[in-house]
């Protein structure tokens, strides 16, 4: 049996530290079995084969990303009764999640699987590549089942403030995941599909491990006949902080989708290029991932505990770390940009580096912006904002839109500058977005007590 750990006591930098760094290795080890997939499929498969998983990065995001914030947002209101202390009502949210991920894992597996090709067509996916493509993106989406599962259990381990159960089972899936990689691709000679077997099963066997930590190791979640039944007004107030926060991922895909399409355009040369940089950004920003979960979980304990006096210092500790770590990991992509491009190249692709170099060296110089938008962004869904919080993903869908506009003028410098001009256009609603929630929460909060 474990004690949940409570955030609203205590110096806001330790607890954030403390609760943040095991996610952030869990975070890590999550890009690392998915580096590990792309590495083997580039280096061994080829760069064709390469293109073909990267293409479908966007999509894939598209999906996964609104199963990751529905669950994220399913696990706000659980945060918030564990701060409140009110242990009847976070298991009847707990239940009511459980119900939910049931129904939506039926619906969106379901359409994603029988659209999968029509998706690939739309986005203009090469020809060259587009089978290897739909076998990759296919066999992940026949995986959805285990995204839900473990998503939902890790959020719900981490809104009682376990950051280190989810860490613990991702990194034994990871190590899976690499066995399986070798065994699949370099013995059973199972390409692509190989690839993304060995990435479901890892989700199955991390969210399995979850599963059985959420059963079995807490006293507060274990469930009554009464726990168990659905409840409308509890399934409405999940439904309400579940989808606007997967539409945010979703949303912020989409604009991720057209770039995506804007440079299929350009050839199977630049979507490699793309592909591998974006790996290598997607590893190096794992520790803004954990900030933003950390936030998330900070700001509903202490907005249940009614202590509003924390949530500014907990930003204000949290914003600082983000900005040591963005300078600090600008340093080191600068210097070994070159080493980390033939992580994933083989010695035929070389001349792909500068691509690259180029495009990570761009999304690097804007790592700021993108911290601020994980941990304010974070922060209001925490607080109760989810549809908020939404509005900042239009923002990043515009200014991904208007990059692939471009991209068809001026080429591949436009598709360096969409993440960044995304994330500044973000922040430019989203700091003082959070201003006006703080506010209207101590105007409620001085109401409800005359």
């Amino acid at each position: 049996m474990s004690a949940p750990r409570d955030l609203t006591e205590g110096q806001p930098v330790k607890l954030i530290l403390g609760f943040g760094i095991p996610l952030l290795f869990g975070f890590l080890f999550q890009q690392f079995y998915n580096l590990a997939d792309t590495a083997i499929v580039g280096r061994i498969l080829g760069s064709d084969a390469l293109a073909a998983v990267g293409s479908t990065g966007s999509l894939n995001f598209l999906v996964i990303g609104f199963v990751m914030g529905v669950c994220n947002g399913f696990a706000i209101p659980i945060s918030q009764m564990y701060g409140a202390a009110d242990h009847k009502q976070l298991r009847k949210y707990v239940s009511g999640s459980l119900w939910l991920c049931i129904i939506f894992t039926i619906v969106i597996t379901a359409a994603t699987l029988i659209f999968c090709s029509d998706i690939l067509r739309a986005t203009n996916t090469p020809e060259d590549i587009f089978d290897r493509a739909y076998i990759y993106i296919f066999t992940i989406f026949a995986g959805i089942p285990a995204y839900f599962l473990y998503n939902m259990t890790a959020a719900i381990l981490r809104s009682l403030s376990d950051s280190k159960t989810p860490v613990t089972w991702l990194v034994i899936a990871s190590v899976i995941n690499i066995l399986l990689d070798i065994i699949f691709i370099l013995a059973f000679k199972m390409g692509v599909f190989g690839a993304a077997l060995a990435t479901v099963i890892a989700q199955v066997i991390s969210g399995t491990g979850c599963l059985i930590k959420v059963c079995r190791g807490f006293p507060i979640l274990v469930m009554s006949k009464e726990d168990m039944k659905p409840s409308g007004r509890h399934t409405g107030t999940l439904l309400a902080m579940g989808i606007p926060m997967g539409l945010q991922y979703s949303i912020t895909a989409i604009g991720s989708v057209v770039l995506q399409t804007a440079v299929n355009q350009l050839g199977t040369m630049y979507v490699t290029a793309v592909t591998a940089a974006n790996k290598i950004s997607m590893f190096m920003c794992c520790p803004f991932d954990a900030m933003g979960s950390t936030m998330a979980t900070y700001m509903g304990q202490n907005v249940g505990a009614r202590k509003w006096e924390r949530l500014n210092k907990g930003l204000g500790a949290c914003t600082l770390l983000g900005l040591i770590y963005s300078v600090g990991i600008l340093c080191v992509i600068l210097l070994t940009g070159d080493y980390l491009a033939m992580i994933f190249l083989d010695e035929s692709s070389a001349a792909l580096i500068p691509l690259v170099k180029q495009f990570l060296n761009t999304l690097a110089a804007f790592y700021f912006p993108l911290a601020l938008v994980n941990i304010v962004r974070f922060s209001i869904q925490g607080m109760g904002f989810s549809p908020t919080a939404t509005i900042a993903g239009f923002l990043e869908m515009i200014g991904r839109g208007a990059a692939a506009y471009f991209v068809g003028i001026i080429g591949f410098t436009a598709a360096c500058f969409a993440s960044p001009s995304a994330w500044i256009l973000a922040d430019m609603f989203l700091i003082p977005a959070y201003f006006l929630c703080r506010r209207k929460l101590l105007a409620k909060s001085k109401v409800s007590s005359e």
